[in-house]
């Protein structure tokens, strides 16, 4: 018997295997054994579909990429409000520009290395940290941030 997914945000996801049903002091609980590997094997089958992305599509490689609805909207060069409505409408396709960037984003932030995925974990952290003061002070190599000696 196959387990409707519905915690992964989509209608669609059924598991065949991996799982393992057990009851618990509130119900009827549920394992999977290797969820990262499951949702990454949904986002490329995502990206991979030949028809646009929806809006529940959208909201789980987001949501994969730990990014906010702002965060992808700046790299997707839209507005936040656009990412939410796009989110919101779960069965409605995204826009094309939009949808083959974000494919292409996911497609390199799942390789895990080079320069997508470092700005990827850069603005995921972007609203993270605090306002933070910098010196910076001319060195023989050119400005560098970093505390400057006292001037005697």
């Amino acid at each position: 018997m196959a387990y409707h997914y519905t915690d992964s945000g989509l209608d669609n996801i059924w598991l065949e295997n991996g799982y393992t049903i057990h009851e618990t002091a509130y119900g009827e609980g549920v394992s999977i054994q290797d969820t990262a590997g499951l949702h990454k094997a949904i986002g490329e089958w995502l990206v991979g579909l030949p028809k646009p992305l929806n809006g529940a599509e959208l909201r789980f490689i987001r949501l994969e990429m730990e990014l906010t609805q702002r965060d992808l909207g700046g790299i997707l060069g839209v507005e936040e409000q656009a990412v939410r409505r796009w989110e919101k409408g779960r069965t409605k396709a995204m826009s094309g520009p939009a949808d083959r960037l974000l494919r292409a984003l996911y497609g390199e932030y799942l390789k895990e290395e080079g320069s997508i995925r470092a700005i990827v974990d850069r603005l995921a952290t972007l609203n993270q940290v605090d306002a933070v003061e910098v010196r910076f002070c001319e060195t023989e190599s050119g400005w560098q941030p970093r505390p400057c000696a006292e001037a005697a």
